[in-house]
């Protein structure tokens, strides 16, 4: 089926979540939804009440926090999803870990660790797909995501026939949207939310802020601001 990557960024832009969603699945079927947090949820939610069944896929990184896991689960139990979990490779674990140790990350930055148990396994994922949905937002990081469309083709990885079209449905949105929706549908979230966690990632990687901080500022405290990306929508990630 064809794809005019111009002609669906001006249908798309400024449209409603919805309106992306809907168009999104309707016009591929080897589509899935990115899982992790808040924002995912919403697309799910969303996704759910155009579709009988919503393929969904999140990463374990096997890192995570106890309260994120219960999450998942809560999730899986309420939308007629279905749930692949993707795992990083044994063998790479066992050789980062083997070399540098549980938290070289503190020492050499996450990128190495990152690429190990998130970006590799993604990449073996989308690799099957024509097209994802993430949960981006343009507020999320002003200095890395401030260009995001609403639809655009993946810079970083490549589908099953090599060009991957990537779907940002909540491009637009604020984090306040987000939580409107969230309390408005009672839709499942993170009980860490709870606790002052904002963004929340791997368990060593990931605290709670402050209320005037950026919620970004929660993740990988210890690295200048601009890092601030696990490899999975930056640029490239080679």
């Amino acid at each position: 089926m064809s794809f005019d990557l111009e002609l669906w960024q001006k249908q798309l832009a400024g449209q409603k979540p919805r309106a992306i969603v809907k168009a999104a699945f309707e016009h591929f079927a080897n589509i899935a939804i990115a899982f992790s947090g808040a924002e995912d949820v919403v697309l799910i939610d969303i996704a759910s009440k155009l579709c009988a069944k919503v393929p969904v896929f999140t990463l374990d990184t096997g890192r995570l926090h106890p309260e994120t896991y219960r999450f998942l689960e809560r999730v899986r139990e309420r939308y007629p999803i279905e749930l692949d979990v993707l795992y990083p490779d044994a063998e790479e674990i066992r050789d980062l870990v083997r070399r540098k140790g549980l938290f070289s990350f503190y020492r050499d930055g996450h990128q190495e660790c990152c690429q190990i148990r998130k970006v590799n396994p993604l990449r073996r994922k989308l690799a099957t797909l024509d097209a994802w949905i993430t949960g981006q937002r343009r507020d999320q990081n002003p200095q890395t995501r401030q260009n995001l469309m609403e639809v655009e083709l993946d810079q970083t990885f490549e589908g099953r026939s090599g060009k991957l079209v990537k779907f940002n449905p909540l491009a637009n949105w604020t984090s306040a949207q987000v939580w409107d929706y969230i309390e408005t549908f009672q839709v499942p979230f993170n009980e860490l939310h709870r606790l002052g966690f904002r963004s929340i990632g791997c368990e060593p990687c990931t605290r709670p802020i402050l209320p005037h901080q950026h919620e970004r500022e929660g993740r990988w405290w210890w690295e200048d601001s601009a890092k601030k990306e696990c490899g999975i929508h930056r640029k490239s990630a080679q």
